[in-house]
């Protein structure tokens, strides 16, 4: 490209532009222009509250009010979301409640002990002045990141009350099919279980049970609840009745004067099942009882005396 020059006096120039500098200044003009918008900008913003001019101040107020807006929306999305999940806490905690008050009754714990719907106290010294600037302030992320920490929480409790639960009721269970309860309401005993002088033979013999002296007619009741596995007339036992209880135990009551069950019933822990009696091989009214585990006779003082101490256990709970 040539450029000629006309000056006043006729003088002729000419001036020869190559592509290079074409490019070199459309370059500098595209500089200067970003220059100057950057410095315009600059001065507009950190200067804004000086400057009183209405585009300005239009400007501004529409970027702070479109910030306030997106901010807003944001907080608004946010606390309907904490909202569901504070709701969703809510229901856990009431579950947990009574879940806790089920959980407090199978234990024996007292209400008056442990309340599960009473605030915890809490407190402590006030904290120090000089340590308020090294506390960050809790923004949403922080909240919503606690908040669901804590959800977790809660279900990881519920889930482990759920277990505890289940264990209680499972042992109070087998425990309810334990023979525990005294079959006759007596005082006492009259031949306990071990070796004894045979009141026929005269001779030394291991007795396999537990005798209690009673007039005939009073009522047995089942030691603990299980299915009538035998109801018969047993040449040395007499009316002769045997209940099973699961977990290989079974209790045997014998000489009744009358039996109330057949084969297959099943019976509650503490219902009637016989009266006493003196058939069989006996010298006299009483009930013979035996604990059967295994098909092994085990002593059944253990197992009264552990119905005993977990009925004391109870009385003493209850009061």
């Amino acid at each position: 490209m040539q450029i000629i020059l006309l000056h006043p006096s006729f003088q002729v120039r000419s001036l020869t532009l190559t592509r290079r500098h074409v490019v070199l200044g459309a370059f500098l003009f595209i500089a200067a222009v970003a220059a100057s918008t950057a410095l315009l900008y600059y001065v507009t913003i950190r200067h804004a509250a000086e400057i009183d001019l209405p585009f300005i101040r239009d400007l501004l107020a529409s970027s702070t009010q479109g910030d306030a807006t997106k901010k807003d929306k944001y907080v608004k999305e946010n606390l309907a979301a904490m909202a569901v999940k504070i709701g969703e806490m809510q229901a856990q905690l009431m579950r947990l409640d009574a879940l806790g008050e089920r959980v407090q009754g199978l234990a024996g714990v007292k209400p008056e002990e442990f309340n599960f719907k009473e605030i915890p106290g809490r407190g402590g010294a006030e904290p120090s002045s000089r340590n308020d600037g090294n506390i960050p302030a809790l923004g949403m992320a922080e909240f919503q990141k606690m908040l669901d920490a804590m959800a977790k929480d809660v279900e990881y409790r519920a889930d482990y009350m759920n277990v505890v639960e289940t264990a209680l009721i499972r042992d109070k269970i087998k425990f309810k099919l334990l023979p525990t309860i005294q079959p006759v309401n007596v005082s006492y005993n009259a031949s306990g279980f071990g070796w004894r002088i045979d009141p026929f033979t005269g001779r030394g013999a291991f007795h396999e049970g537990i005798d209690f002296p009673a007039s005939i007619g009073t009522p047995i009741v089942a030691a603990a609840g299980g299915v009538v596995i035998a109801a018969e007339y047993h040449h040395q036992f007499g009316n002769m009745l045997e209940i099973d209880h699961g977990n290989d135990i079974v209790t045997r009551y014998a000489h009744a004067s009358r039996l109330l069950m057949k084969v297959g019933d099943i019976v509650k822990r503490g219902q009637q099942i016989a009266y006493v009696g003196s058939t069989g091989r006996s010298t006299g009214a009483h009930l013979h009882f035996e604990v059967l585990v295994k098909g092994i006779q085990q002593d059944p003082h253990k197992f009264l005396a552990a119905g005993a101490a977990q009925a004391k256990k109870v009385a003493l709970a209850a009061k």
